[in-house]
């Protein structure tokens, strides 16, 4: 009866009885009697954590498929995160390794360290250096357009947080996203001829949205080679060949300013730590004096921090994500006047919500096109995004900035209501 000897374990680390239901490999279970149930399918998932017993060996064994939820992923780790903030983060003590290496031994599975799924980011080279960055953008976003045309909204190909204007049934996730790109031009005041300069592209969403709604000239930089195909297809789909350039190119490779508005939307975690003024610093440069920045970015609760081990080593490797006050310090630094920090996170949880509902639909379709493996990455980072929004462990803001002249003029108008930002 391996599960009940998990489940004492498991109340020895924490002070508390397993949040979920426990079955192992030999059938026996343990823990509470009704919700979802972990399974764990493969001693080698208790190797991992043997040597990783945090968040990363349990991403690692449930990617590997050796761990899995039988019943609602999103409710078992609701379960855990509310345990969490009940009891605090485990500590474990030399008296709890030594118990465990005992139960370990007791069920044969003592070894070497396992191997990394095949999933798992590889990086090398310098933290944030420009090789690397460029490995960590395609390890994400070079999967295959195929696979992200199939989770976002076909038509903008948004990968990020949505604006929800509407609780009306017919309002999809496309009308969020164009609402969201709206806004985001609205608050830059794009007017016909300007120059906008798009840091972190995508595929290509803003780019396209201003230049052919707002007529303005767009270059748009990323460091995804399949992204920049993408955009490229867009581009000629749209007749904007003389309006859009967009490049396969390194923020801090950009010297053809000034631009007289600047958009980077959810590019800036990507950046590091120590980028961060590097990135700033750059988009200061780039700017003319009153053109207006608009930085849409991820952001991590002070209390419960989300993102972790999991999203850094599957999802998006050395991105790095900070409480937004410290975020608009930091453009302040820079030299930016910030005007206006709208935050959106609400907004996050219907769009991760939409992303999944299409996977969990398309999920034979998205198998075939990642594998498995990948695929149940996805979910699982889906699932813990929503919840982690939804629970106020991460944020997401708008920050609009200025940049002003040597005088302080900012060229910006006196009220919110003039400047577009809604909710007045």
């Amino acid at each position: 009866m391996i599960a009940p000897q998990l489940a004492s374990l498991l109340t020895t680390i924490t002070g508390q009885p397993p949040a979920v239901r426990i079955r192992a490999w030999d059938g026996s279970e343990a823990g509470p009697g009704h919700g979802p149930t972990l399974v764990v399918r493969d001693p080698l998932a208790l190797r991992r954590l043997l040597w990783s017993p945090n968040e990363l060996g349990l991403a690692q064994a449930y990617a590997a498929g050796e761990l899995d939820v039988d019943g609602d992923l999103a409710d078992g780790l609701r379960r855990v995160w509310r345990q969490v903030r009940t009891t605090g983060r485990p500590k474990l003590t030399a008296a709890h390794r030594l118990r465990a290496l005992r139960l370990a031994g007791k069920l044969g599975i003592l070894g070497a360290r396992p191997a990394a799924p095949e999933t798992q980011a590889r990086l090398t080279g310098a933290l944030h250096s420009k090789e690397r960055d460029r490995a960590a953008i395609g390890h994400h976003y070079d999967l295959s357009n195929a696979f992200y045309q199939l989770i976002l909204d076909e038509e903008t190909m948004a990968y990020s947080c949505g604006y929800w204007r509407s609780e009306e049934p017919d309002y999809s996730l496309a009308d969020a996203q164009r609402d969201k790109l709206d806004l985001i031009c609205r608050k830059l005041d794009l007017q016909p001829g300007m120059r906008l300069l798009d840091v972190g592209c995508g595929w290509g969403s803003l780019t396209v949205h201003a230049a052919y709604h707002y007529g303005v000239h767009v270059t748009g930089v990323t460091l995804s080679a399949e992204q920049l195909a993408h955009v490229e297809r867009r581009v000629a789909e749209h007749g904007l060949e003389g309006r859009v350039d967009v490049r396969l190119q390194d923020y801090r490779d950009v010297h053809d300013g000034p631009f007289d508005a600047i958009a980077t939307v959810e590019m800036g975690e990507h950046v590091g730590a120590r980028n961060y003024p590097v990135f700033t610093a750059a988009l200061f440069r780039l700017l003319r004096p009153t053109g207006r920045l608009l930085v849409q970015q991820m952001s991590r609760g002070r209390v419960a921090p989300g993102g972790g081990a999991f999203i850094e080593h599957y999802i998006a490797p050395d991105m790095h994500m900070r409480p937004v006050g410290e975020t608009v310090a930091l453009i302040e630094d820079a030299g930016f006047e910030v005007r206006d920090v709208e935050a959106i996170r609400e907004h996050y949880v219907r769009t991760v919500e939409a992303w999944l509902e299409t996977l969990d639909k398309r999920w034979a379709e998205a198998v075939d096109l990642v594998g498995e493996p990948m695929a149940r990455i996805f979910r699982l980072y889906l699932v813990g995004g929503a919840l982690s929004f939804a629970e106020n462990r991460m944020g997401v803001d708008q920050i609009l900035a200025v940049r002003p002249m040597l005088e302080g003029d900012s060229g910006m108008p006196y009220t919110r209501e003039a400047l577009g930002v809604p909710g007045v």
